[in-house]
């Protein structure tokens, strides 16, 4: 039987990837261990170490009974918000974007270009650059410290990615599928509908995976446009830090933690593999 050898390349690659990988995971191991210590064990030993028993309390006091801005209910109605926020900004953002993507790479018209570059602008602006001008508009319709104004935000704001990503993916589908479509008298959306959308799964995975971190992560538009039992779950735990600043409840915090980020990292563990062939996919063809 041949004896298998490694290059030390090889092994050097290994070595290296080990290293990313641990150095990714350290911070999510130490929070998942003291989400399961108590306090006393923590306070007696360190931020890190192994739980003596498994304090699964810190799971029931974060999701349903520590206090949070004055009302104690956990995380919870918090959770519901990021849901009721993250779930029609993904589909609306994902469907306008497959629009816009198909009208500017197979529908073509005068200004395409332009249209195409103006509305991907929206990829390198920072955030902080667009919090005055949506300050006004939610002041103006009357959506200021609402969950519509933080689904209103996402939507036009992912726009951007949606529509970079299923530009790019439509862009290789045949041409002359279209025209002869147009021959037979299908119009705009009848070709969308009909031929375009049912080719559309791995990019539309694409952009669902992406829209539902970014949005279920993200805080800064949370914090600043929402306030009490009107914010999402990230805007939460800022808040629930700051609750516990006098007294640190490091079991609870890292239990929060933990089931505030289990909806991302459910979408990855069930649509990772096709976010990625969604991925490959566009950049081949």
């Amino acid at each position: 039987m041949r004896e298998r050898t490694y290059a030390p390349s090889r092994i050097l690659i290994y070595l290296v990837v080990s290293l990313i990988a641990a150095a990714w995971l350290a911070p999510l191991a130490v929070v998942v261990l003291n989400s399961l210590r108590t306090n006393e064990e923590i306070a007696q030993g360190s931020m890190i170490g192994w739980p003596q028993h498994f304090a699964w309390s810190n799971y029931a006091a974060a999701w349903s009974g520590f206090c949070v801005a004055e009302t104690c209910a956990g995380i919870r109605p918090y959770m519901l918000n990021s849901a009721l926020v993250t779930i029609p900004a993904t589909i609306f953002s994902t469907l306008l974007g497959a629009v816009a993507g198909y009208a500017v790479s197979l529908w073509r018209f005068r200004g395409d270009s332009w249209i195409y570059g103006i509305v991907t602008l929206g990829i390198f602006l920072p955030q902080q650059m667009r919090l005055l001008p949506w300050t006004i508009v939610l002041r103006d319709t009357g959506l200021m410290n609402t969950l519509t104004g933080l689904v209103l935000i996402h939507t036009i704001q992912g726009l951007s990615f949606t529509t970079l990503f299923c530009r790019n993916y439509y862009v290789a589908i045949p041409h002359e599928l279209i025209r002869a479509a147009r021959i037979d008298g299908a119009g705009f959306f009848r070709v969308f509908w009909r031929i375009i959308l049912p080719l559309s799964p791995p990019i539309l995975v694409v952009t669902v995976v992406w829209q539902f971190t970014h949005i279920w992560n993200e805080f800064l538009y949370g914090v600043t446009f929402t306030t009490g039992q009107q914010q999402p779950v990230t805007a939460a735990l800022i808040a629930l830090s700051a609750a516990v600043a006098d007294i640190p409840q490091h079991g609870v915090q890292s239990a929060a933690v933990i089931i505030a980020a289990l909806p991302t990292l459910l979408i990855y563990l069930f649509g990772g593999r096709y976010f990625v062939r969604g991925l490959t996919a566009g950049a081949v063809k």
